[in-house]
C-alpha cells in the first residue's frame, strides 16, 4: 500500500461543513497527507460531503494531480455528525458553514469546547468580521480567518485574515500550513470584505449593472475582462460560480458596512428571487450544462 504522510501540515485536521467549499478544503488536506475529520449535521449530509470529496479526488487522479489511488486518501477521511464528537489531537479546525454569523459562532464555540487548548481554529468566511467571531471564543488568540477560494484544489490563493487578538505565532504557523498546501497566502487585517471580496464583489456588481443597463451582453463583458485584463474568468462567470445568492448576501453585508456603493442591483435580486442562482441551478448570467452543476 502506498504510504501517504503529512507534508508540512497538521497530522489531523477537522473541517466543519461538507458543501462545495468544505469538501474542497477536505480534499486539499487529504492530498497534503493529513487525516481529516468532516463534521456535518446529519448522516445524509456527511455522506454527500464525502461523495463530493471522492469526486474531487477522482478528477485530481485523472489530471495527474495525485499519484496514489483516490481510495487511499479516502481511507484517511472520517465523519462525525456532532461537533462535540471531534477527536482530540487536532492541529487545526476549519469552519466552512454558510455565511450566517449566529451559525458560525455556534459552530466555532462548540468546536472550541470539544478540542484541545493548542488547536488552531479558523473560519472560511469570505466577508464576516473575524473580530466579531473571535469575541465569542475563550481563546481568541488561536483564531483567524482562512479564506479559501472556489474551486479549492485549483485555486492558488488563501486569504489569511487576522483579528486584533490573533497570536503572531499562530499566524506564522498557519502561513506555513498554507504554503505546504501548495498555495500562496496574503495576510489581511480584519475589515469588511477583506481584500478579495471587497474588490471582487465591486467588480461583479458593476458588471451586473452593465447588463441591467444594456451596455453589453454577459458573454461580452466577461470576454472583455478575460482578454483585455487577463482575468482567468470574467466577473459574471465568477458570480455564477460563487452563486448569485451568496454574492447577494455578501453585497448586502458590505452595503451595510461600507455604504451605498455596494448596494446590490435590482437585476441580481430578481435573479435570486427567481431561483437563477448560477452554476448550481443551471442558470445565472450564463446557462450551464447539467454536468457543470455543483
Amino acid at each position: 500500500m502506498t504510504e501517504i504522510t503529512p507534508q508540512g501540515v497538521p497530522d489531523t485536521v477537522a473541517v466543519i461543513g461538507g458543501g462545495t467549499m468544505g469538501a474542497g478544503i477536505v480534499q486539499q488536506f487529504l492530498m497534503a497527507g493529513a487525516r481529516v475529520v468532516l463534521a456535518e449535521a446529519t448522516p445524509e449530509a456527511a455522506r454527500a460531503g464525502r461523495d463530493r470529496v471522492e469526486a474531487g479526488l477522482d478528477k485530481a487522479r485523472e489530471r495527474g494531480k495525485i499519484a496514489a489511488e483516490p481510495h487511499l486518501y479516502l481511507d484517511r477521511l472520517s465523519t462525525v455528525t456532532d461537533v462535540a464528537d471531534l477527536p482530540g489531537g487536532l492541529g487545526l479546525v476549519v469552519e466552512a458553514v454558510p455565511e450566517k454569523p449566529a451559525l458560525k459562532i455556534a459552530v466555532l464555540t462548540a468546536a472550541e469546547n470539544a478540542v484541545g487548548e493548542d488547536t488552531v481554529l479558523a473560519s472560511n468566511t469570505s466577508s464576516l468580521s473575524v473580530t466579531e467571531l473571535a469575541a465569542a471564543l475563550k481563546r481568541p488568540e488561536r483564531f483567524l480567518g482562512t479564506h479559501f477560494f472556489n474551486p479549492v484544489p485549483a485555486s492558488k490563493l488563501v486569504e489569511i485574515v487576522t483579528a486584533p487578538e490573533t497570536d503572531t505565532a499562530v499566524l506564522e504557523t498557519v502561513r506555513g500550513w498554507v504554503g505546504a498546501l501548495g498555495k500562496t497566502e496574503i495576510v489581511v487585517r480584519d475589515s469588511p470584505g477583506f481584500a478579495t471580496s471587497r474588490l471582487g464583489v465591486m467588480l461583479g456588481l458593476e458588471a451586473i449593472r452593465m447588463v441591467e443597463e444594456g451596455v453589453a451582453s454577459p458573454a461580452d463583458i466577461d470576454t472583455a475582462m478575460e482578454l483585455g485584463y487577463r482575468h482567468p474568468m470574467g466577473p459574471l462567470k465568477l458570480t455564477d460560480l460563487v452563486g448569485l445568492d451568496v454574492r447577494l448576501a455578501i453585497a448586502e453585508h458590505l452595503a451595510t458596512e461600507l455604504g451605498d456603493r455596494f448596494t446590490p442591483p435590482d437585476l441580481l435580486r430578481r435573479k435570486v428571487a427567481d431561483g437563477r442562482l448560477g452554476r448550481k441551478s443551471g442558470e445565472g448570467f450564463h446557462l450551464w450544462d447539467e454536468g457543470d452543476k455543483a
